[in-house]
């Protein structure tokens, strides 16, 4: 999708950020996790990572739609909708989606959210299907609401999609506690789950979101640059039998020197090291050579940018030969139109492109390409690659 929404602006080189900052007081007043729950060793990591089917997902919003709200909101929920396009993503060899949660989900109904996601938990289980879910997100309109949810603009990629926590919360201290119960909350009820892959903890945390730039905090990646590393300590109190994460996705990533401190956070506090890459396969090879000194597992979970050179023929086989789990964006092409060009944000598309952007499946099960599924089936039919 457009979680790299700053494709169709100039990328931003590293920065580092000020190591106090605005915001912290209130943060740290938060439940700090035992030191019996610390980060995963990369020989645990290694070792949940060996017990998983190679990884072959897509990012999953389903096709009505327009963001995660509207998806798991009570009056939108379509748990029959959720069984069939999973039915179909299994078809074609997927086994994982990665799917966004939001905050205000949780405040205006934790109970009812509790249900949905049980619910959908079972859908996938019975395709075989893991979901990873992601708490947060600094993509898109800083400024979330729920309920009836705006219709998507005509011709412009992921019109509808919103920040979690969002710009008037993120410094909002009394909301901090709630952030809190929210990651714990859900995690909680997942702990011991096998049927769950793992937890992306924040999408892009330093993602500027540049179509939104008139009404987004200025200083947001500071705000962020804070909060991450308790949303880890939070997360981490829960001690669940699965990974903890937050994908790389913008700058250098093997030099310590030229790496931004938000990414040397994510690398530095995650399980398994998970990134973004919408490049063509020399790139998508490259970046994965610059995260093997870890020596821990690595998805991408981020990408395919069919325009761009990022394809399923081109970037699978590298991912299965250095087996690397690897997420499209997205799945069925519905309302949050990522069919359409990062570039349809400064000009509309009237008349469909001739080539879809992301997206696997049309919204009868269709796949908008043969190949792609044909591929897909193809190398997860093989044998574990070891």
């Amino acid at each position: 999708m457009a979680r790299e929404c700053t494709k169709i602006v100039d990328r931003r080189t590293a920065v580092k950020l000020p190591l106090l900052l605005a915001g912290g007081a209130a943060v740290s007043r938060m439940p700090r996790a035992s030191a019996a729950t610390g980060r995963w060793s990369a020989d645990r990591a290694n070792r949940w990572y060996a017990a998983q089917h190679w990884l072959v997902g897509a990012n999953y919003v389903t096709s009505n739609a327009v963001n995660q709200l509207e998806m798991f909101q009570a009056d939108t929920y379509d748990s029959r909708r959720i069984d069939g396009e999973l039915r179909m993503a299994r078809a074609i060899g997927i086994n994982a989606v990665r799917v966004f949660l939001h905050d205000q989900l949780w405040t205006q109904d934790r109970a009812g959210l509790r249900r949905r996601l049980a619910q959908f938990v079972a859908i996938a289980a019975r395709h075989r299907i893991k979901p990873l879910f992601v708490f947060f997100d600094s993509c898109w309109d800083p400024h979330p609401r729920m309920g009836r949810q705006r219709a998507p603009r005509p011709g412009i990629h992921n019109s509808g999609w919103v920040q979690s926590p969002g710009a008037d919360r993120l410094s909002d201290r009394a909301y901090t506690r709630v952030l809190h119960d929210y990651v714990v909350g859900v995690m909680n009820q997942f702990r011991h789950d096998q049927r769950v892959l793992g937890w992306d903890l924040w999408n892009e945390p330093d993602n500027p979101a540049p179509q939104y730039a008139s009404v987004e905090r200025r200083d947001k990646e500071e705000l962020v640059a804070t909060l991450l590393p308790q949303v880890f300590e939070w997360a981490r109190s829960v001690n669940a039998i699965q990974p903890l994460t937050s994908g790389v996705w913008d700058g250098f990533w093997g030099d310590p020197g030229r790496r931004s401190r938000m990414a040397g956070l994510q690398l530095e506090l995650s399980d398994v090291i998970t990134f973004h890459s919408y490049a063509m396969p020399v790139e998508f090879a490259s970046r994965i050579d610059e995260l093997a000194s870890w020596g821990r597992p690595m998805l991408c979970t981020e990408y395919m940018a069919r325009t761009l050179g990022s394809t399923v023929e081109g970037i699978l086989p590298i991912a299965r030969r250095h087996r690397v789990g690897a997420f499209t964006w997205g799945l069925v092409a519905g309302k949050t139109q990522t069919f359409l060009p990062w570039d349809s944000w400064e000009r509309p598309y009237l008349i469909p492109p001739a080539e879809w952007f992301h997206d696997l499946l049309h919204a009868d099960g269709r796949p908008y390409r043969a190949d792609d599924a044909a591929t897909m089936k193809r190398l997860t039919g093989r044998p574990h690659p070891k």
